[in-house]
């Protein structure tokens, strides 16, 4: 551990603040929805494969890029893969590998918290709803209540600073009495009202139709629909794997550069793994799918991103003691948002600190100012055009929230299999571990498995991107609404901004500390 730089204190603080870091929106938000539309059953084969073929792997490579780059003082990617490579390639080539990691893991930290905490106030902002009864009047539909909802700043923008500003002060407290803290917290909260919440879903009987039960939604669930299962459904399973697991941001390593140097990285990067998929398929699944397919049927668990803020709403109006448990609903999707923001927000206030020698309290002021900032378009969108039409966020997710995640995931894997090496990357990930990664594994999963799934994702996912006019000027998802394709043109201006701000400190920092300057003074200083 360099000197200076904090550690976790406790094991358990460890592995709940990682597991918080994984268990986010897209555990209760995202996973319901896109399995009840990809298949039920038929999706959790390409799931689970996923989780094997490119979650646990690829898990263990952050895992073990973090502790290795902490051992250097290194909180950030971009100087952990250079490191990395620079085992087997010159310092040139690996600098700029750095730079471009360091790039898009920048971009996905800054941007996709931008939009990411707005969905946290919307699940604080529920919550308050929830218990006060603001869309428990019939009068008007739970889509309107909604629609009014993020169209209202006094609402909207209020929870999202207030989320931002929690967050802010967590951070500013460090990473023992900060993260782990409120992890210790949040986690088991989490816990303990998703099971309450299971119980109440699986007794909730037949009180809309005979034939929608809460066993009937977790037979869908479960139920393999083969009709419905294709190449989309698998790439989509593959990047809920991401997206769950917090793959490619950047975030785990972060979180990893804190351990100590014997540290168990296996048991601890099995276990978040495992803490993880507990919340997502067994808490998940079993809450918003049974409750939705009770009082909704099929067409309620296939309502998508509306589920949780639409759907769901709607039911909790004709539950009994439908208030409390609404509030039960929303605080689990806060604190799971909540601990997952937490780890974007510090790897900004990381870059602070080790790249610019800004202290950790004012580092967490400027990039909640900088959140401020590059979110208020996300916020103001729907206020100004009077829809709820989102591309802002749309075109922000479609990059930095899905695809960048999965070619950052390629290039780690690719710098650990091929550049670091078998030796050294064993060496690393073994040292302090009771369970040991093998050889075999090592040279069969992260040297070819992995980096060749990864890129047969990346290639249909390219495909799919281009089919659904992603890459056009204009994208197909705006067409027909030409007053909101500036949002999205302004979305784009404002990712290669931070695309090329990204590679810039990247370059510059790695060049700074490793480049020829850095070592004629660190010999002149000798």
């Amino acid at each position: 551990m360099a000197e200076g730089r904090e550690n976790w204190g406790t094991k358990l603080g460890l592995i709940l603040a990682m597991a918080g870091n994984a268990i986010g929106l897209g555990n209760f938000w995202r996973f319901p929805y896109q399995a009840a539309k990809n298949g039920g059953g038929a999706f959790m084969i390409p799931y689970f494969a996923a989780l094997i073929i490119l979650g646990i792997p690829i898990m263990y490579v952050e895992w073990m890029q973090g502790r290795y780059g902490g051992k250097y003082g290194h909180g950030t990617v971009g100087c952990m893969v250079y490191l990395q490579s620079k085992e087997r390639t010159s310092h040139t080539t690996a600098a700029i590998l750095g730079s471009l990691v360091g790039m898009l893991v920048f971009s996905v930290v800054s941007l996709v918290n931008a939009y990411y905490t707005q969905i946290i106030g919307w699940t604080l902002g529920y919550s308050y709803l929830s218990l006060t009864g603001g869309y428990m009047d019939k009068a008007k539909s739970t889509g309107e209540i909604f629609v009014n909802y993020i169209q209202t700043p006094g609402l909207s923008i209020t929870f999202w600073v207030i989320a931002l500003f929690l967050l802010g002060l967590a951070l500013t407290r460090g990473v023992q009495k900060g993260i782990e803290a409120w992890a210790k917290v949040m986690m088991p909260s989490l816990y303990v009202l998703g099971f309450i919440l299971i119980i109440r879903a699986l007794t909730l009987g037949t009180p809309v139709n005979p034939d929608w039960s809460p066993l009937k939604g977790l037979d869908y669930l479960w139920s393999p629909h083969w009709n419905e299962l294709s190449w989309q459904s698998a790439l989509a399973a593959a990047g809920q794997i991401f997206f769950t697991l917090s793959l490619g941001m950047g975030i785990i390593q972060n979180y990893a550069s804190y351990l100590k140097p014997d540290d168990d990285i296996v048991l601890s990067a099995t276990a978040t793994v495992f803490l993880n998929e507990f919340a997502e398929v067994i808490l998940g699944g079993s809450i918003a799918i049974p409750i939705a397919y009770t009082f909704l049927g099929t067409d309620g668990i296939k309502s998508g991103v509306g589920l949780s803020f639409i759907a769901l709403p709607n039911v909790f109006r004709m539950m009994p003691a439908g208030q409390i448990f609404g509030a039960f609903w929303f605080l689990i999707l806060f604190f799971a948002g909540f601990t997952s923001a937490i780890a974007m927000y510090n790897y900004l206030i990381a870059l602070l600190e080790e790249d610019l020698n800004i202290p950790r309290r004012v580092g967490s002021w400027l990039i909640f100012a900088l959140y401020i900032i590059i979110g208020l378009p996300v916020a103001l969108e729907p206020v100004l055009t009077k829809t709820a039409e989102l591309v802002f966020l749309t075109e922000l997710d479609n990059w930095v929230g899905s695809y960048f995640l999965v070619v950052v995931g390629l290039l780690e894997v690719f710098v650990v299999g091929w550049l670091f090496g078998e030796k050294k990357s064993l060496e690393e990930v073994n040292r302090g571990s009771y369970w040991k990664i093998s050889s075999a594994f090592f040279n069969i999963m992260i040297k070819w498995v992995t980096p060749l799934a990864i890129a047969i994702l990346l290639v249909f996912s390219t495909r799919s991107y281009i089919k659904d006019g992603y890459f056009r000027w204009v994208p197909s998802f705006v067409e027909k609404m030409p007053n909101l394709v500036p949002w999205v043109q302004g979305a784009r201006l404002l990712l290669f901004a931070i695309l090329i701000i990204g590679f810039i400190e990247a370059y510059t920092t790695i060049q700074k500390k490793y480049g020829p300057g850095a070592a004629a003074q660190k010999a002149y200083k000798a």
